[in-house]
């Protein structure tokens, strides 16, 4: 039996150990190196979600459930007082809301409509009236508008450590 068991891996060998050149055909992929500024802990590109895969993640969350996660999407929303929060589209209809771990770092605030990476964790959250109205008064937003807030609203957020955005 073990002999039977050695030729058979001995033929996969070989057969693994042809030359297959003549069997594929190769196209070369030009590969763009994109650069990134680099905002709190050291993160890498590689394995980032896509944002409306990360939509579909976060609908499936109760308020309180929490996942590690990176996700590459756009900023659709900063800070203007400091940089200290941002707003990414997940998909048409939803957006994630961003904080820095420890308040450790801020992000410029002219990256609106710029493309990022964020590592951290991910989490669904109901959001109060008082916060919502602050977090409106950063972004600049009137007085009518921040007077029309009265209910509580559950929203996907996100706690980043690290963040790369696109030059």
């Amino acid at each position: 039996m073990k002999s039977i068991t050695l030729a058979i891996i001995c033929i996969l060998m070989l057969n693994s150990c042809k030359n297959k050149s003549q069997d594929a055909v190769v196209n070369p992929v030009k590969v763009e190196k994109i650069e990134y500024a680099s905002f709190g802990k050291e993160i890498i590109a590689d394995d980032a979600v896509s944002a409306s895969s990360m939509a579909a993640h976060y609908k499936i969350m109760k308020a309180g459930d929490s996942i590690n996660s990176k996700i590459i999407a756009e900023v659709h929303e900063v800070c203007q007082a400091k940089g200290c929060w941002m707003r990414l589209n997940l998909d048409d209809e939803n957006e994630v809301m961003v904080k820095f771990k420890d308040y450790g770092f801020f992000v410029p605030k002219d990256i609106t409509g710029k493309k990022v990476i964020i590592n951290g964790q991910a989490f669904v959250e109901e959001v109060s009236i008082d916060e919502q109205r602050h977090y409106a008064e950063d972004a600049g937003k009137s007085a009518e508008e921040i007077a029309s807030i009265t209910v509580p609203k559950r929203t996907y957020s996100f706690e980043a450590d690290g963040v790369l955005v696109v030059k």
